[in-house]
């Protein structure tokens, strides 16, 4: 049990890689709180795992909301060991010319502010149990961006960046950060991560990964568990490549 007697908080868990993350970690003993703005799917994960989880529906962009996740994590296991960054929004793959303001204003709300917000509340509680992890769901589009996502890939560049100045400043207090970077995943925001789901398009995009497929939700639940556990408890600032190659 590689998380036994930890409290994780994760954000966009109803589905995606944050229900495969959760899962993931209930199954290595850690209890979970399943944040997410569709309680629907938070109380179906929660569901599925059990009395480890408790579904709490949040918006990430909203302190407040912040605020009780991070309680509702405090007042019902304990504590909060681990934090999830990773809910996400995209724009629909376009020319960067296309996007509307509104949705840029959502796009930087979601993918940016919310690590904003979310530093607020958690270093301080994790400062007073004497340490802590935080793990920001990020994007090989921050690293090597593709056209016709410009705005998506400069908010995950945001994200990778500002995970590692923060693991700087936090490092004294015991407070590890880290950033997974997952290629393109058969998950809720691909249709628009390729501009339309077709086979085609699928094909296109794995044939610029080496080892072949996109990131398996899976894939992404793996990588989490071993930032978040003892074993990686000297790795801090790292932007982790989950992506078969695609950076290299």
């Amino acid at each position: 049990m590689r998380l036994e007697g930890k409290v994780a908080v994760i954000t966009g868990a109803g589905a995606g890689f944050g229900e495969a993350m959760a899962k993931r970690f209930a199954a290595e003993g850690a209890k979970v709180i399943i944040a997410d703005t569709n309680m629907d799917a938070a109380q179906k994960c929660a569901s599925d795992i059990g009395d480890a989880a408790l579904a709490v529906q949040v918006d990430v962009a909203s302190l407040e909301d912040n605020k009780r996740m991070i309680e509702a994590a405090v007042n019902t296991f304990g504590a909060c060991d681990i934090f999830v960054l990773n809910a996400g929004y995209t724009h629909r793959n376009q020319s960067l010319l296309s996007v509307d303001e509104d949705t840029f204003d959502r796009l930087t709300d979601v993918n940016m502010k919310a690590l904003f917000h979310a530093s607020k509340v958690v270093i301080p509680q994790m400062e007073k149990q004497g340490g802590g992890n935080i793990i920001a769901t990020a994007s090989t589009a921050g690293l090597r961006p593709r056209p016709g996502l410009v705005w998506y890939n400069a908010s995950k560049a945001w994200v990778i960046n500002a995970c590692k100045c923060m693991a700087v400043e936090v490092a004294p207090l015991n407070i590890r950060v880290n950033s997974l970077c997952p290629v393109v995943s058969p998950t809720a925001m691909m249709d628009d991560f390729i501009g339309g789901d077709t086979p085609e398009k699928r094909e296109a995009f794995k044939s610029v990964i080496p080892m072949g497929r996109m990131c398996d939700p899976q894939d992404m639940a793996n990588a989490a568990l071993y930032l978040a556990s003892d074993e990686a408890n000297f790795i801090t600032g790292v932007a982790l490549e989950v992506d078969g190659g695609r950076c290299v």
